[in-house]
């Protein structure tokens, strides 16, 4: 007769070495945040290229330009309710936390765009956070493992307030750099790793080309306006770019939905074995 405790618990699954190699990039992070050298914000971070007043809305192309991010986090959340049975539970989740922070960065930086300033900008990154851990949970779950995954959207959803915080006591933006790029990072090691059966088949190094391009442009804001005749600024630009990091996000929620569809029965999305893909 079977022990009556045999089937009530099972053992804890051990950690795998992708699951350990993430766990050491955190503390890494962790600790250039806690003991790198203190990083100001810029004097002139408030200093736009393109201020212009447009119908009455002051810097208004850097405000409309945030309505991209509103438009792909309500089409992702539109996908998931038409998803069926072609994600497991712990991708669902992190691809709604994604869309959700699209839709809370589209409210923050427009908000923060109309009048820049220290305390719209807090609110501008904390959007940001939220985005950041769906992004990197659903990179972590599909290389890696769901509980990865789980485990990486908790620790940036916990990481991005606090350094927010502490830039806005102590002025060191380290903290939010680490969070930022650091993260992104990650994703880049990630991308490099076969993704598992059955996940999310999401272009990872297309997300980054993304994002990198939306850096390049935050970074010529000054430069990309004069180039242009002062049609538009490298940070209107940045914007579009950033956004544009969520298509493949889209695209793979898309193809998600539509494999049943294709394929006549329900389905997962198509396995794709290669690295850095």
């Amino acid at each position: 007769m079977p022990h009556p405790m045999s089937h009530s618990s099972s053992p804890r699954r051990r950690r795998t070495p992708a699951e350990t190699g993430l766990l050491w990039a955190a503390l890494a992070l962790l600790a250039l945040a806690v003991f790198g050298p203190v990083l100001p914000a810029s004097p002139h971070q408030h200093g736009f290229a393109d201020q212009r007043t447009l119908w009455g809305l002051p810097c208004a192309l850097d405000v409309l330009s945030n309505l991209p991010f509103a438009v792909a986090g309500a089409w992702g959340l539109a996908l998931l309710r038409r998803q069926g049975d072609s994600l497991d539970g712990t991708t669902r989740a992190l691809a709604a936390l994604f869309c959700g922070g699209l839709l809370c960065t589209a409210l923050g930086s427009a908000w923060y765009h109309g009048r820049p300033d220290d305390a719209g900008l807090l609110w501008d990154r904390l959007g940001m956070a939220v985005a950041f851990a769906g992004l990197l949970g659903l990179a972590a779950a599909g290389r890696v493992s769901p509980r990865a995954g789980r485990a990486c959207a908790v620790v940036v959803l916990l990481a991005g307030p606090l350094a927010v915080a502490w830039w806005a006591h102590a002025g060191d933006l380290l903290p939010w750099a680490v969070v930022q790029l650091g993260g992104m990072l990650v994703v880049l090691v990630l991308a490099c790793l076969p993704r598992r059966p059955g996940a999310l088949a999401l272009n990872l190094l297309a997300v980054i080309a993304w994002y990198g391009a939306a850096k390049l442009f935050e970074a010529a804001d000054h430069a990309v306006f004069a180039a242009t005749g002062q049609w538009v600024s490298g940070h209107t630009l940045k914007h579009l770019g950033a956004a544009g990091a969520a298509l493949p996000v889209l695209a793979a929620l898309r193809g998600a939905v539509t494999a049943p569809v294709q394929n006549g029965a329900p389905g997962q999305p198509e396995e794709m074995g290669r690295a850095c893909a």
